[in-house]
């Protein structure tokens, strides 16, 4: 089998509503993507011969993805009055609004599904919050 590992980072911000401590409060954070890709056969002709997948292919998909969530405002659908989310619309702000809270754990998820659905044969994603805490999702 072989495996390949990439990644990508991107910054922005989300809050925990329902969530007693500092992390209810919009906070930013400077997100690391990485993600582990795998398969059993080498391409063998063309200019990709000898591998799983170009380096560049899997970089761009990746990167990709964390360009979409970058500087922009994260937050779980329903957890945001309306009028709180037109206003910051309205002043320009780039909202995000994911079907989930916005944690780790439910990012490494939802990113692995994401690129699973983009044809990768995903076997792992790490998601970093900080450069000390990660969380990983295998399905």
């Amino acid at each position: 089998m072989y495996y390949l590992k990439t990644s990508a980072a991107f910054d922005s911000a989300h809050f925990l509503k329902g969530y007693e401590g500092k992390c209810a409060n919009i906070h930013g954070h400077r997100w690391t993507v990485e993600v582990s890709i795998k398969g059993e056969e080498l391409q063998n002709d063309g200019t990709k011969r000898g591998m799983l997948i170009d380096f560049g292919d899997l970089k761009k998909k990746v990167r990709s993805l964390a360009d979409s969530f970058d500087h922009a405002l994260i937050y779980e659908k329903g957890s945001l009055r309306s009028a709180t989310a037109e206003a910051l619309k309205d002043e320009g702000f780039a909202l995000i609004e994911v079907p989930f809270r916005p944690t780790a754990e439910n990012f490494a998820r939802h990113f692995y599904e994401l690129l699973s659905l983009d044809g990768l044969s995903v076997c792992s994603v790490t998601v970093y919050e900080t450069p000390d805490n990660c969380a990983v999702y295998e399905a």
